[in-house]
């Protein structure tokens, strides 16, 4: 069976049916130009090698690399890093493939990524390796199947969209309010990710504006951003030193990160004491932690980490995916227009039920083709375990980081034919009828 990381699993899972609901939902209230690009490829020098350029565009990281992936004749990029150290950057299929299935053992997160963002993660499913990923990806899959994914659509989105986001999406239209969408649809996947995996309601999101503060999404955020920051560092040592010292970046990361842990303490503790309650343990494994806690993971600390990756896939998954969705809309009305006469012939309530969804062809090939632009995660970095050879030929060598490109694929004429730039779901449907 091909093991992919848990973020494509979630946006197969979790991240179709629930847009499909929402989307059903926003509709009842409520030619991009092609991004720069430079055939000029960085410049290298010695010893600093091509850092120069990746600080010009620091600002646009996805952007500029995807730019240098769509340049690149195989769609594969080898970039020099300071100090002689390469990392590739590739869109090519075949690689993706290679790296994903095909050699799967041979690509881990490694330690850059692990160190990197251990102080956040910990030892979760998103920055772990061998066995521990294995037996978390065991566990949390029992939570993604047909069965567990019907419950989820009809009981906790269900309740979601009723009694908090359907009300405040009404509540703003008839006032004509302004709302940010951006943050509306991350309280609502939190919330989602909350009840799902834990069994806990973090009413996050308020069925009236304004919305109420959370110091812990704050912290959650700030966490997220500075730890990722990291990576952009010319030197890990820049910010190990200010983390030793306590001062700067790190030391409000050390604050942020506190207050998140809290928060992951407070939800582990109280499903610890709501299965002690239980005659039977197991029998009332119904969501993820749960799961966790019955099978004998009782290692706190690491249970935090797990809450804590869960939450980030969850959260950031759905609401990014959502946000691009409805600013695409929003710029082709003529989809929109599509896409809200599906919904209104397909689903008799303003609210499309699990079975509706399945009949929504051209809503499910807009949604591939807004995720072909914005994919969730735009980008993900692995790091060789022995020398290899991708299929294009791109020489690998132990322990060098090899980042495949969503993004980049998404924007390959190559792929997509000269169109690419165009937002046109037809895409993806067959000439005869249903999806491809």
């Amino acid at each position: 069976m091909p093991c992919f990381d848990l973020f494509s699993s979630l946006s197969h899972f979790i991240l179709f049916p629930s847009l499909f609901i929402v989307i059903s939902v926003v509709f009842f209230f409520f030619k991009s130009p092609p991004p720069p690009s430079s055939k000029n490829l960085p410049r290298v020098y010695p010893i600093f090698g091509s850092y120069f350029s990746f600080f010009a565009n620091r600002k646009r990281l996805i952007d500029w690399t995807a730019d240098l992936v769509r340049n690149s004749p195989s769609a594969t990029y080898v970039f020099h890093r300071p100090l002689g150290h390469r990392r590739v950057f590739t869109g090519n299929p075949a690689n993706v493939q290679h790296i994903l299935k095909t050699h799967f053992a041979n690509y881990e997160k490694g330690e850059v990524f692990k160190t990197t963002l251990r102080d956040v993660l910990g030892d979760g499913i998103f920055n772990s390796d061998g066995e521990s990923w294995k037996i978390q990806r065991q566990v949390s899959s029992h939570e993604f199947n047909t069965r567990s994914l019907r419950k989820f659509i009809e009981t906790v989105v269900d309740a979601e969209l009723n009694e908090r986001l359907v009300p405040l999406l009404a509540s703003a239209a008839k006032s004509r309010s302004v709302i940010d969408m951006q943050d509306i649809l991350q309280r609502f996947a939190f919330d989602n990710i909350c009840k799902i995996a834990f069994g806990f309601d973090a009413k996050y999101l308020s069925p009236s504006l304004p919305q109420p503060r959370a110091k812990f999404a704050e912290a959650f955020e700030d966490a997220v951003r500075i730890s990722s920051e990291r990576f952009q560092k010319f030197s890990s040592a820049t910010w190990r030193i200010k983390r030793f010292f306590n001062v700067g970046s790190e030391k409000h990361l050390r604050v942020a990160i506190s207050e998140v842990r809290e928060f992951a303490k407070k939800i582990v503790r109280e499903k610890k004491r709501e299965l002690s309650e239980k005659a039977s343990p197991e029998s009332a494994a119904d969501d993820l932690l749960s799961r966790f806690l019955s099978s004998g993971h009782s290692d706190e600390d690491f249970v935090i980490d797990i809450v804590i990756s869960f939450i980030l896939a969850g959260r950031d998954t759905t609401s990014a995916a959502l946000t691009w969705y409805f600013w695409l809309l929003h710029k082709n009305p003529e989809v929109e227009a599509k896409v809200r006469g599906e919904i209104m012939e397909k689903s008799d309530t303003h609210a499309a039920g699990y079975d509706d969804v399945k009949e929504m062809v051209y809503t499910h090939a807009s949604l591939c083709e807004s995720m072909r632009f914005y994919p969730p995660v735009p980008a993900d970095t692995k790091e060789a375990v022995s020398d290899d050879v991708l299929e294009d030929g791109t020489v690998v060598k132990k322990g060098m980081r090899v980042t495949y490109h969503p993004y980049a694929m998404g924007r390959l004429e190559q792929l997509w034919g000269k169109d690419w730039p165009e937002f046109r779901p037809e895409r993806w449907l067959r000439a005869a009828g249903g999806r491809r």
